[in-house]
């Protein structure tokens, strides 16, 4: 396959993926081993979620998960200019649509792009939301933290739901809830993280709402008021996963463990939460590896045997 030789992809290219291996890329098959390197060594969860996976699925999952994991870490961990990585990441994704793009991870995404049909939209609205990253450090309204979530979270479950071949609004709709959750569950597990990288996703409407001071999290003093406000948040956040939940009953095999279990890990790190009081800014919630690996178990019985899927609700406030 021809590369375009137009522009060069930039060094600071998310998995350390030099120029040297982007020359070396000479064929499809080397392209979707790259994409499949990166996700084995960078997302523990390939381990499992792989088993289930029908193989002929799995390279495009991986060139998927390349895309993603590359925007993320331009947007977080590039050095020198982020906004010109970014924008040689998109020039990358029109290669896809009228094209032959250079970057391996894309000439294996153009063939993921070409087989399920995938439109450019929520490829670009992932990019877009590490553009926002660099300009916005505070989100001034709820509202506004969801317009985010639009494009930082929920363009990934479309795109998922578009390689499993469901292409249906009501289904795009029910993945929108649930990534949001998962994305606003993950804010407010790293609150500290992020705030250590200039940034806060709890909207300032309930900072001051809550009488809580960007001090108190700088100084990781968790006030009253402060978990009053995690409180507050942690609820939101259920509620989405709720509303997502019917999804799951929608999609079928692996799909539906997949999702079961994302929905209850979620769950799980907001019963964390509560179970530490909601002082998020001196011990980070997270699963140990046994959790995960309980949850798993748990998860996949219960859907192979057919149980209400609403059971991964119950199983996700327990396995923590």
């Amino acid at each position: 396959m021809e590369t375009s030789t137009h522009r060069t992809v930039p060094e600071a290219a998310p998995g350390k993926l030099t120029m040297h291996d982007i020359a070396a890329t000479g064929s499809l098959d080397e392209a979707f081993a790259l994409c499949e390197r990166l996700a084995k060594t960078q997302y523990e969860n390939f381990s499992l979620a792989t088993r289930l996976m029908p193989a002929r699925l799995r390279r495009h999952f991986y060139a998927v998960y390349a895309f993603c994991r590359g925007v993320d870490d331009l947007g977080d961990k590039a050095g020198g200019d982020r906004m010109g990585h970014l924008a040689e990441w998109e020039h990358q994704l029109r290669l896809c649509y009228a094209g032959q793009p250079s970057h391996p991870y894309f000439v294996a995404l153009q063939q993921t792009i070409a087989r399920f049909d995938i439109p450019a939209e929520p490829f670009l609205k992932l990019i877009e939301a590490n553009r926002r990253d660099q300009r916005m450090k505070r989100h001034p309204t709820y509202a506004e933290l969801l317009e985010y979530c639009e494009h930082s979270a929920n363009p990934v479950g479309r795109i998922v739901l578009y390689v499993l071949g469901h292409r249906g609004p009501d289904l795009h709709a029910l993945s929108d809830h649930t990534c949001t959750a998962l994305q606003l569950a993950n804010f407010w597990q790293d609150i500290r993280r992020d705030y250590d990288m200039g940034r806060i996703y709890l909207p300032v409407e309930d900072l001051e709402r809550f009488s809580v001071r960007e001090a108190d999290i700088a100084s990781h003093q968790a006030t009253p008021q402060f978990r009053a406000l995690m409180r507050f948040e942690v609820d939101r956040a259920r509620d989405l996963f709720v509303k997502g939940v019917p999804l799951i009953a929608r999609v079928r095999g692996f799909a539906r463990v997949d999702l079961a279990l994302f929905t209850a890990g979620g769950l799980a790190v907001l019963r964390m939460i509560e179970r530490q009081d909601y002082d998020v800014l001196n011990h980070r919630p997270a699963l140990s590896k046994w959790a995960k690996a309980r949850l798993f178990a748990a998860v996949y019985l219960r859907t192979r045997v057919g149980l209400a899927p609403i059971g991964s609700v119950a199983i996700g406030s327990e396995a923590a």
